[in-house]
């Protein structure tokens, strides 16, 4: 029950971002499409930061020191553009339209998830 919590608070965080960042965008010719790529997204966000961000955070541990974390914002955005690379080739509606879009994008999604993990607790 707690992935399914997890997946839905993800798709929510990408709509909030297809709502108030420019360059990110869904498409769907109706609601239940729509539903149903941010769905999709939403879980290939997850694998993607699930399996290539701990490997970044060792990899790449000296940069995360140098910068105080910010580094982080950095890898984030990467991560949102690698997500729309993914979107592209499964012939998903979902675009991120450069870094600038993908960085306030990850920002975005991030910050409405955790606000949402705030109020609805998945245990």
């Amino acid at each position: 029950m707690g992935f399914l919590i997890r997946l839905a608070t993800s798709a929510v965080a990408l709509w909030v971002a297809t709502l108030i960042v420019p360059g990110v965008e869904v498409g769907g010719r109706s609601g239940g499409r729509t539903t149903l790529t941010l769905l999709a997204v939403a879980l290939i966000f997850g694998v993607v930061n699930a399996v290539l961000k701990p490997v970044i955070q060792v990899v790449g541990c000296v940069f995360y020191l140098l910068t105080l974390g910010l580094f982080a914002l950095v890898v984030n955005a990467l991560l949102f553009l690698l997500t729309d690379w993914i979107a592209r080739q499964l012939d998903l509606p979902f675009r991120v339209d450069g870094f600038w879009p993908a960085f306030w994008g990850a920002i975005v999604v991030a910050v409405v998830s955790w606000l949402i993990s705030v109020v609805v607790r998945d245990r």
